[in-house]
């Protein structure tokens, strides 16, 4: 299973829903990736896919300072799972795998 690509991501938080996009790319075995959004770049650490279930960490900034944990299980080109920041709740994510460079409507 590839999780490589462009995923548009929705997570809601208590704060409201952040969208971001996430970009996978895979070479020689090894996955790496970036997220975009609220005006940020960041990239993803300790990424793993393990039978569906894809995990990795990040850090932002805004529109707090949060180190974050995903943990996701993806179905072809859709994802869903959680993600939290150390002691908060966990945050519901979606996110659906779309072409390179297309726009969301």
């Amino acid at each position: 299973m590839s999780v490589e690509g462009t995923w548009h991501l929705s997570v809601s938080t208590p704060v409201g829903r952040i969208k971001a996009v996430m970009e996978l790319h895979e070479r020689d075995g090894l996955l790496t990736g970036v997220a975009r959004g609220a005006g940020e770049e960041v990239p993803l650490s300790d990424i793993t896919l393990d039978d569906g279930r894809l995990t990795w960490k990040q850090a932002v900034t805004r529109p707090l300072r949060l180190n974050l944990a995903f943990d996701v299980t993806v179905d072809g080109d859709t994802l869903r799972g959680t993600s939290r920041a150390g002691r908060l709740p966990s945050s519901r994510v979606i996110g659906e795998r779309r072409p390179a460079g297309e726009q969301r409507a």
